[in-house]
């Protein structure tokens, strides 16, 4: 993976007994540390009061025995793990957001990125709102509080408030009462939730959160679906649901997300197996051994294998005390981290003609040092295979590839790009076959093909490459 920034991930529990929640949603930001590791917060809700801790970190550095000690017992939490794609990497953006405010106190947590969110925001800064924050989630709550002034409940709130943003956006909203879980109506970013055996529900962006609660999975939630917990049970308000065409993304299954979810029905873990098989029959290579780029690299790397015939191996090893590459702030710090993030197994590429699997390609510089490290260790050829097409457009959805100028594909030819990285041959999984990894086309593939399933964000950056606008269905 070279030098792409997800987006985040959030995680909720309602409970019927007043219990020390913030414990069990610390378990469940830990499996969901893969989405973010700029910053977390938990926010607990007791007897209508809501309390929050939040900083700059990982789960285990922000927070610890007396951190959590210090969160009250509730009935509810909300909790939240960051990567900024908006809004810088400061204390005050990090999430929860808690507004207190005369309708109420709430309690957001958010995934994804509005399209809208500049012209929203104008709008509300005119009427006299006055931003703590650069995030998009400041906005939707903005637009919620406002929403609340009119509507007779919290919930009927959020609904008119899904009327009014655009984009992608996974949602937990925590009130006095309630626990409000909302996907975009397009469905970009995963949400589920599942139940534990004492009745209490919990709320993850991915499954692998419930799991590691031991919550049993219930379901995923749907595109435009708003999922309500309460002391009156589990509703479900279905208003927005096919009123425009799923686009979940489709880079959620290359490399955001875990393998061991399963998202929409349909495992992470076979999607990447799939696009190594299909890498494999689009960009055959003559090897003696496949090796994968940990982590995500590694499943379409055996799929790759298996469709092939090439033996797999382990060739390179990652020190599991490091994030990952993109959070350097420099390109330098980048390029050092993946000497002491990566090291190759000599034994295992030594002399031989290797194929080396990873999810992407974006800048092309951490490609270049992998490469390299192999070299070092002995491989004698390094056919680079990429389980995604090449990144030619802005993401308006939740990943900050903001401009194609950094994009290498865009300016480089595949051959070019592996003579710059050294290697003998690279590969891309082809677009057209994007679909075949969930078995569907209902997909947004938008930075691969420019096809947007919203408006371009109007003040986005302008690119001498044109976009192509699809408007969606029935708008």
């Amino acid at each position: 993976m070279s030098g792409l920034h997800e987006e985040c991930g959030v995680f909720g529990i309602w409970s019927p007994n007043n219990s020390p929640l913030a414990e069990t949603v610390y378990y469940g930001l830990y499996a969901l540390q893969h989405r973010g590791q700029e910053g977390c917060g938990i926010a607990v809700c007791e007897d209508g009061v809501i309390s929050a801790h939040k900083d700059i970190g990982l789960v285990g550095e922000v927070f610890d025995h007396s951190s959590l000690a210090q969160l009250p017992c509730g009935n509810m939490a909300v909790g939240h793990v960051r990567y900024s794609t908006t809004g810088g990497n400061e204390r005050r953006n990090c999430q929860p957001i808690v507004v207190n405010h005369m309708k109420g106190r709430m309690a957001v947590a958010h995934n994804g990125n509005l399209s809208n969110a500049y012209e929203l925001r104008r709008e509300l800064e005119l009427s006299g709102a006055i931003f703590h924050t650069t995030s998009d989630t400041e906005t939707i709550a903005y637009i919620i509080t406002k929403q609340r002034l009119v509507k007779p409940s919290i919930e009927e709130a959020v609904l008119a408030s899904m009327d009014i943003i655009e984009g992608a956006y996974s949602l937990v909203v925590m009130s006095p009462t309630k626990l409000i879980a909302v996907r975009d109506p397009h469905g970009f970013r995963p949400l589920c939730f599942g139940k534990l055996p004492d009745g209490s529900y919990a709320v993850s962006s991915e499954s692998c959160g419930l799991t590691a609660i031991g919550a049993e999975f219930v379901r995923d939630i749907e595109a435009g679906e708003m999922v309500i917990f309460s002391s009156n049970g589990v509703r479900s308000v279905k208003t927005h649901c096919n009123t425009k065409p799923k686009q979940v993304c489709i880079f959620e299954y290359i490399y955001f997300a875990r393998p061991d979810s399963v998202i929409d029905g349909i495992s992470v873990h076979k999607a990447r197996l799939r696009a190594g098989r299909i890498l494999a029959e689009s960009c055959p290579a003559e090897a003696d051994i496949v090796i994968g780029v940990p982590d995500s690299g590694l499943d379409a790397a055996l799929g790759f294998s298996q469709a092939s015939g090439i033996p797999y191996g382990i060739g390179l090893i990652k020190n599991k005390y490091i994030g990952r590459t993109f959070i350097s702030p420099t390109q330098s710090s980048r390029t050092d981290k993946v000497r002491i993030k990566l090291s190759a197994v000599s034994e295992t590429v030594r002399g031989k003609r290797v194929v080396l699997v990873d999810d992407s390609i974006v800048r092309g510089t951490t490609g270049g040092r992998i490469v390299s490290l192999l070299r070092e260790a002995g491989a004698k050829e390094i056919h680079f295979r990429v389980s995604a097409p090449p990144f030619l457009h802005p993401c308006y959805y939740g990943t900050d590839i903001d401009s194609e100028k950094d994009l290498i594909a865009c300016h480089r030819t595949p051959e070019e790009i592996a003579a710059q990285m050294g290697a003998d041959s690279l590969g891309y999984l082809p677009a057209e076959r994007l679909g075949e990894l969930i078995g569907s086309d209902d997909c947004c593939k938008a930075c691969f093909n420019g096809v947007y399933p919203t408006a371009v964000p109007k003040n986005a950056v302008k690119d001498k490459y044109e976009m192509k606008l699809t408007p969606p269905k029935g708008e």
